[in-house]
């Protein structure tokens, strides 16, 4: 067993992803030393943005809220060069696309509301009612609410079977990789009150563009990649190279699976999968606009022209299409979902190219009711974890995680000298 020639740091993370860089952003700022080693050839996690073929392909679709408290506080959004997505959807329906805009965003867009519309006069007013008390009113009561699914919580708000089918459950299901609506409901208010508080957008560099900027933040000589661990021991943590990094602290930021893995016993989640198909076309963009567009049919769970929100995402002349949707890639799939394109943006897709298919097996930890808001970052003696699975499936839940962590790793590294 090969020992490193450095000074041992006094913590090891394990994992670059969001939570794992948050973690190590903290306890350096404290005044401790620290190492991340991460797995794969870069940082990032899931949150990782490629190029194909002149094309930024995200490693699934993915989306930045710009609202989120911990993003606020270690972001420098002005850098990312942030797009919008339209605040609001298509819906495609047997009547046709029908569209739902906030209206405090678009006030030119207040007549899509009229009732009868989109919705009866009880459903536009609940949904009101809904979120100008999730985005207005204090979050900790939202925190403490009664936890139940998001389903039993839109009925008991007034809202008709009706309109809960045709907007909540297609769209919630490229939300939360579900399409029962079984995720907590005070997931679901934290959410809600997240978009209609803040703005949906992409970078420009893509969403990987995010973790990379939280590493730029990290002295050079913090973060190595290519360095897969092997197992932890009493010591610190053995590298698959042979080497032994000791550290009195490790902290494992990785997803649900390693995790398990790397810490026996540790009870972790079920996780969503979704896959995304990323098309290109020429000519006319299908959608000439950066607006989501969803399925009453839920035949997919959400479709984009992402090229239509930031045009850097594809070459000149060419627009680029992400459309997501539950599970693996499957024989036969990707030509249904072509179909259901064609009929969706009413334009043909056979001359679509499709550039690549994106499958992530552990996108979001699985939420049912009751949900913890978050969990212990102590698993052991001197053995720590954080990750979105450890709070909610999002970029707040996994900084906030990382940022727990921290603080308890300085809490029992003080405690014991």
């Amino acid at each position: 067993m090969a020992a490193t020639s450095e000074a041992p740091p006094d913590a090891v993370v394990v994992g670059a992803g969001l939570a794992g860089l948050a973690c190590a952003g903290d306890l350096l700022r404290a005044g401790l030393s620290v190492r991340v080693v991460e797995a794969s050839d870069g940082v990032g996690g899931r949150m990782r943005s490629d190029r194909h073929e002149g094309f930024v392909i995200d490693r699934g679709f993915q989306v930045f809220n710009t609202s989120y408290p911990q993003v606020k506080r270690r972001l420098t959004l002005r850098a990312l060069k942030l797009r919008p997505f339209t605040a609001g959807v298509l819906v495609h329906t047997e009547r046709g696309r029908l569209r739902f805009t906030d209206p405090t965003r678009a006030p030119h867009r207040l007549g899509d509301l009229r009732p009868g519309r989109l919705g009866s006069a009880r459903d536009l007013l609940a949904l009101g009612m809904l979120s100008a008390r999730d985005a207005l009113g204090p979050v900790e009561p939202l925190k403490r609410a009664e936890d139940r699914t998001t389903r039993t919580a839109l009925s008991a708000a007034g809202f008709s079977e009706e309109f809960i089918e045709w907007l909540f459950r297609p769209f919630l299901s490229g939300v939360f990789l579900e399409d029962e609506l079984e995720t907590s409901s005070r997931f679901f208010h934290l959410v809600w009150r997240s978009m209609v508080r803040g703005t949906l957008c992409l970078p420009a560099r893509g969403i990987g563009a995010v973790p990379a900027q939280l590493a730029a933040g990290l002295p050079a000589e913090v973060v190595s990649w290519d360095r897969p661990v092997e197992r932890l021991t009493d010591d610190g943590v053995l590298l698959a190279s042979g080497q032994e990094i000791a550290a009195p602290a490790v902290v494992v930021a990785t997803g649900p699976g390693a995790a398990a893995s790397l810490l026996p016993g540790l009870v972790v989640p079920a996780s969503r999968v979704v896959t995304t198909y990323y098309h290109a076309t020429d000519g006319r963009a299908p959608l000439g606009e950066p607006t989501l567009l969803i399925d009453s049919g839920r035949r997919f769970l959400n479709t984009c022209v992402l090229s239509e929100v930031q045009p850097g995402y594809a070459p000149a002349g060419r627009h680029l299409i992400a459309t997501s949707v539950l599970g693996t890639d499957e024989p036969g799939r990707e030509a249904l979902l072509r179909a259901a394109l064609a009929e969706v943006y009413d334009t043909g897709t056979d001359g679509w190219e499709l550039l690549t298919v994106r499958t992530v097996p552990d996108a979001l930890p699985a939420m049912p009711p009751p949900q913890p808001l978050g969990r212990t970052a102590r698993v052991g003696p001197g053995r720590y974890v954080c990750g979105d699975h450890r709070a909610t499936g999002s970029v707040q839940g996994a900084l906030a995680s990382g940022a727990r962590a921290a603080r308890t790793v300085l809490r029992d590294l003080v405690s014991s000298t």
